[in-house]
């Protein structure tokens, strides 16, 4: 880990859930379930140090335009109240957990989702529990990179946050061919700090 904890960082766990981070989910990130004790041991350095930390949580109703059948993207995943949009268990929560996408929304930013049938974005409560705890100086890890991960450091970085992204605590979809080597370099630009080098599984 190249970034040092204090009290002014928080460590910003995204969608560490059973849809994605489990072989058998409904959206797998591959290596997704590699990620739980890597990312257990960085919560107990940054709770130890005195950092803030928050878990985001995929949270979407069964019918929604983010899903495929409803004129989205995606499969169904992360159903309120269903097995699959749980935590994974053994994720140690020491902080308080933030669900997204619960209405008629892409929710793929912890500060921020889009409500589709306006195309309104509408802020989370991340930044004020952020600012509320003095973070000035943001670590996000989870899943998936090219996607949540993505979206909330650079919406972090938007906000005036420092912001880093270690690799080696994420892994990407690859919806498309290209799509990881892209959100890497859109994190970049943004003024995101990107360490390590993206695990891609065999």
């Amino acid at each position: 880990m190249t970034t040092s904890f204090g009290p002014e960082h928080a460590l910003i766990i995204v969608d560490l859930q059973h849809d994605f981070a489990d072989p058998g989910g409904a959206l797998y990130v591959r290596g997704g379930e590699h990620l739980l004790d890597p990312i257990n041991a960085l919560i107990e350095e940054a709770t130890t140090a005195g950092a803030a930390l928050i878990y985001t949580q995929d949270w979407h109703p069964p019918v929604t335009p983010h899903f495929a059948a409803h004129g989205g993207l995606w499969p169904v995943h992360c159903v309120i109240d269903t097995p699959g949009a749980d935590l994974l268990p053994g994720l140690r929560t020491t902080g308080p957990v933030l669900r997204k996408g619960s209405g008629p929304e892409d929710g793929y930013s912890g500060f921020s989702v889009l409500h589709l049938p306006t195309n309104e974005t509408r802020e989370t409560e991340l930044d004020d529990f952020l600012q509320a705890h003095g973070a000035r100086a943001l670590t996000v890890v989870g899943l998936a990179g090219d996607w949540c991960v993505k979206e909330t450091a650079i919406d972090g970085a938007r906000l005036g946050y420092d912001v880093t992204v270690p690799l080696e605590y994420t892994r990407f979809v690859e919806l498309r061919p290209g799509d990881t080597d892209a959100a890497v370099e859109a994190m970049k630009a943004a003024g995101v700090e990107v360490t390590g080098e993206v695990v891609r599984p065999g």
